[in-house]
């Protein structure tokens, strides 16, 4: 939770807001919605046995199934915080000024400010309508999010790799793929010998093959990637060669789109 209020903490302040009760776990038949997730490793414990009775997403569908009928609506767009936004205008629903600023903050964090290559038109004519309903500037906003968003200094190796990780899996071959934002990826890389120790622990503790942690540079769109365990796998992938765990990804930006599916096409 406390690494989910750091990440957040712009968002969270600029509204005054507490974060959102963090819940780890379901019971059996409880009725849940999914949002912006799908696969059962990326949700909490339990969900397998949980009744879903909605999701609503913007990711590849994998490893999910469920023993009732229920609401699906994904559509490939940057954010699911659009198709949200989308479904209050489909039941004309009154936005008030907290909701629109949560979910253009979730837009612009999903797209890097439209510049992510997930980024879709229907992500910006959704962020510019939810910014005129809370009356703020969308790129100074967005920016100064941004920046907020970029200072690691205060967390542990074993935090950064938890940031913003997923795990995904292809028959018995289970990777994860970490990413972190920053404006300078040096001073990320200060910590590179403990971060790879966190990832060595992770990986052996989990029964992971292939851990790749991007360092995203937000300011210029590329990212640099720690790379341990099957580094072939990577290398067939990107067509790049790991050179002491590390490789540059240039114009790499998007987890979603850059990196998950080329993996999954090589495996």
């Amino acid at each position: 939770m406390e690494i989910l209020i750091k990440k957040h903490g712009y968002v969270l302040n600029y509204l005054n807001i507490e974060a959102p009760r963090l819940i780890n776990e379901v019971c059996e038949g409880q009725p849940v919605v999914l949002v912006d997730h799908n696969e059962f490793s990326q949700s909490a414990d339990g969900i397998e046995k949980a009744k879903i009775e909605t999701v609503v997403d913007h990711h590849r569908i994998a490893n999910f199934q469920t023993s009732e009928p229920l609401y699906y609506r994904a559509e490939p767009v940057g954010c699911t915080a659009t198709i949200l936004y989308k479904k209050f205008k489909e039941e004309n629903m009154e936005i008030e000024r907290k909701e629109a600023i949560l979910m253009l903050s979730a837009i612009i964090s999903d797209t890097l400010l439209f510049k992510s290559p997930t980024c879709t038109d229907e992500d910006k004519k959704a962020c510019e309508e939810l910014a005129k309903i809370a009356d703020i500037d969308i790129n100074t906003y967005g920016l100064d999010m941004l920046k907020a968003g970029t200072d690691l200094s205060d967390f542990s190796a074993e935090e950064l790799i938890n940031i913003d990780s997923k795990e995904l899996s292809k028959e018995s071959f289970k990777f994860q793929v970490a990413q972190v934002n920053t404006a300078c990826i040096d001073d990320v890389l200060k910590n590179k010998e403990k971060i790879e120790k966190a990832i060595t622990d992770f990986m052996n503790v989990n029964d992971c093959k292939l851990f790749i942690f991007l360092i995203t540079d937000i300011i210029n769109s590329n990212s640099k990637a720690i790379v341990l365990g099957d580094t072939t796998v990577f290398e067939k992938a990107f067509n790049k060669a790991v050179e002491n765990n590390m490789a540059f990804l240039e114009g790499v930006v998007s987890r979603k789109k850059q990196v998950v599916p080329v993996i999954l096409n090589v495996l």
